[in-house]
């Protein structure tokens, strides 16, 4: 596994979230998603203006083996997607990290600490 960037936190569905100001999260998947699932050959976004809850289901990737939902790590307003990623979906297999999905303006930003560090997320990853 490669090392996970220190900076973001972890859902135990495995997205990843950063903050990037003091109200946007910024919403992807990881490596560990990515290699699980293998070549990713589709990406439905979430709507933009969509209001969501924190562990709601928002969004989907599908690959050559299985699909798999994408969940919301925080309650709030989907305020942008990566229609990029959406329209190649490999790169989010060349960089899970490097590649954001979708952000969401967050109700309540403290949610986040609700999330799983780096050294959390591979130890459950690991088991």
């Amino acid at each position: 596994m490669s090392n996970l960037p220190t900076k973001l936190k972890y859902a135990s569905t495995h997205e990843w979230a950063s903050l990037e100001d003091e109200h946007i999260v910024r919403v992807g998947i990881t490596d560990f998603a990515q290699e699980s699932l293998g070549d990713l050959v589709f990406i439905q976004l979430p709507e933009l203006g969509r209001i969501v809850k924190a562990n709601e289901q928002c969004a989907l990737v599908e690959s050559v083996k299985t699909a798999s939902d994408l969940f919301s790590p925080v309650s709030g307003e989907v305020v942008a997607v990566n229609s990029v990623a959406a329209g190649d979906p490999e790169k989010v297999n060349e960089d899970a990290f490097g590649v954001w999905l979708f952000c969401i303006k967050a109700d309540d930003v403290t949610a986040l600490d609700k999330l799983m560090s780096a050294e959390d997320y591979q130890r459950m990853i690991e088991e």
